[in-house]
């Protein structure tokens, strides 16, 4: 009961926010000082509450507020897709730095107290305008030295896996609906509260370090994000 109960205050405050990926069960019974049956009743309970839940291989994530269908998909980022598209696109690199992460950006990255992300923030366009204001904030351990790269000119996904050789294995994107704020008005030359695609991702390198997270606000009005899906 102790166990689950601190677990359960670490969901509802935001200590461990949606998507977390918990420790694994001898990493925790460790740090908690329990037995695996014990920590394994605890996780259970919290399962039967439906504030954790299990994946096969992956292993525990406390789950969202809202119902979320899963739809598979080839990990492409928006850059990638343009070019795909044959859209000419312009980078505006806002902030490119080091920073403590906030308290949920540090737990979904597991980043540990002292540890460093870089803090990016780009404003895509075509010759329409701006379409899409992007977050990213990346593990500093694992790739040293990134904020000296240019952003305009390269892409993030290309920077991990060309210049640090990461293998980028999978991500969690969730797509809502949101009225824009007054930053992200102004940098989507909308009115305030107009509405706005928002898409909140985590990354995962090959061997499940999570290495990237991000926020992204898109203009609806002129980028729709649309799925290909096959029922086979």
């Amino acid at each position: 009961m102790q166990i689950s109960d601190l677990f359960r205050r670490n969901i509802l405050q935001g200590i461990w926010p949606p998507h977390y990926r918990l420790k694994s069960e001898p990493d925790l019974a460790l740090e908690y000082g329990v037995s695996r049956g014990t920590l394994r009743r605890a996780l259970h309970t919290l399962i039967g509450e439906g504030l954790l839940r299990q994946v096969r291989g992956r292993g525990t994530f406390v789950t969202s507020t809202v119902i979320e269908p899963a739809i598979a998909q080839k990990l492409s980022t928006l850059s990638e897709d343009f070019a795909r598209e044959g859209v000419i696109t312009q980078t505006e690199v806002l902030a490119c730095e080091l920073i403590d992460p906030p308290g949920p950006v540090a737990a979904l990255l597991d980043v540990g107290v002292g540890g460093r992300v870089l803090r990016l923030v780009r404003m895509r366009r075509t010759e329409q305008g701006p379409v899409a204001l992007l977050y990213n904030y990346v593990r500093g351990d694992i790739a040293p030295g990134i904020e000296q790269q240019d952003f305009s000119q390269l892409s993030l996904f290309g920077v991990l896996e060309d210049t640090y050789q990461l293998r980028i294995g999978s991500a969690r994107r969730t797509f809502s609906a949101e009225a824009a704020s007054g930053e992200v008005a102004t940098g989507l030359d909308l009115a305030v509260g107009s509405p706005v695609q928002y898409l909140q991702q985590v990354t995962y390198l090959a061997d499940d370090r999570p290495i990237e997270y991000s926020d992204v606000w898109i203009h609806s009005g002129r980028l729709q994000v649309t799925s290909l899906l096959s029922r086979r």
